[in-house]
């Protein structure tokens, strides 16, 4: 279990105030289970907001994942890494011979929790883009790690694509019931499955 710093603390506290990030617990409930938290994906402040909502005692535990190519470097590498513990992925890969996923694979051994965006890059609308198979991956090789769907609400509109600053607005964070892939289902099945299950956490005007 990783010690919180006092930079996490400050993080969680700006979060709060500028989005709110309250959590809704929908089908499950805060646990000390290994999870992967699975959500979509619309601001540069959804990691932050997940991280936030979750208990304390949870927050030890988890580690959000962060492209390496916008948290690597300068002040934001210093708030990933040392403010919210975030491990580091190469999405453009820049050395193919590397498996993006493998730091994801040591955080899952050491017994961490995750938070990810199967989406792979931040998206412009409210409902979530078609999901990568990372998520399909990670599910069938730790069979044991809970996957909870999770939906911002609003975060679009607090921080939409390609705004550089927050604009102050309540959001809410929900995490939905556990889901798991089945025996013998098909990647894609399940990844529109899962998908499906982060929808279906949304306020019913957003399905329109």
């Amino acid at each position: 279990m990783r010690l919180m710093r006092p930079s996490s603390a400050l993080l969680v506290g700006i979060v709060k105030l500028l989005v709110g990030a309250y959590a809704r617990w929908i089908g499950t409930t805060p646990s000390a289970t290994q999870r992967i938290y699975f959500a979509n994906h619309t601001s540069h402040i959804d990691t932050l907001a997940i991280w936030s909502s979750l208990p304390r005692s949870l927050r030890m535990r988890t580690r959000p994942i962060a492209a390496r190519d916008y948290w690597g470097k300068g002040l934001r590498k210093y708030i990933a890494t040392r403010g919210f513990g975030a491990v580091l992925i190469d999405r453009a890969r820049e050395d193919a011979t590397v498996d993006p996923l493998e730091p994801l694979r040591a955080s899952l051994r050491e017994g961490d929790s995750l938070i990810i965006f199967p989406e792979g890059t931040r998206g412009a609308t409210a409902i979530p883009a078609r999901f990568r198979s990372g998520l399909f991956r990670l599910a069938t090789e730790f069979p044991a790690v809970e996957l909870i769907p999770v939906y911002l609400d609003n975060l679009h509109r607090s921080l939409p694509k390609g705004a550089l600053l927050p604009v102050p607005m309540v959001c809410t964070v929900r995490f939905g019931a556990p889901l798991a892939p089945g025996a013998g289902e098909a990647k894609e099945v399940f990844l529109e499955r899962a998908r499906d299950a982060v929808i279906a956490l949304a306020d019913p005007g957003v399905h329109a």
